[in-house]
């Protein structure tokens, strides 16, 4: 992801394996179990920005640029 990409919150959860398919991640948005930011967000359309901190179960996931990723020989 690169600056001028956003990412759905849904699809991050997916990306991340921290639910297995959309509609998990849907129900677990909307019963309020996913922190953005610290604070609860149920909105699973809603558009991620780099920096952002993802909770669920207890686990923290940061969004990140694929930038970042040192294994990616295209990155700068």
């Amino acid at each position: 992801m690169n600056d001028s990409t956003k990412i759905r919150l849904d699809q991050f959860l997916k990306l991340q394996g921290a639910v297995s398919t959309g509609g998990e991640a849907k129900i677990r948005i909307q019963a309020g179990e996913v922190l953005l930011n610290g604070e609860v967000e149920t909105r699973r359309r809603k558009q991620l920005s780099l920096g952002d901190a993802v909770e669920i179960n207890g686990l923290e996931y940061i969004v990140e640029s694929d930038d970042d990723d040192p294994a990616d020989p295209t990155a700068e």
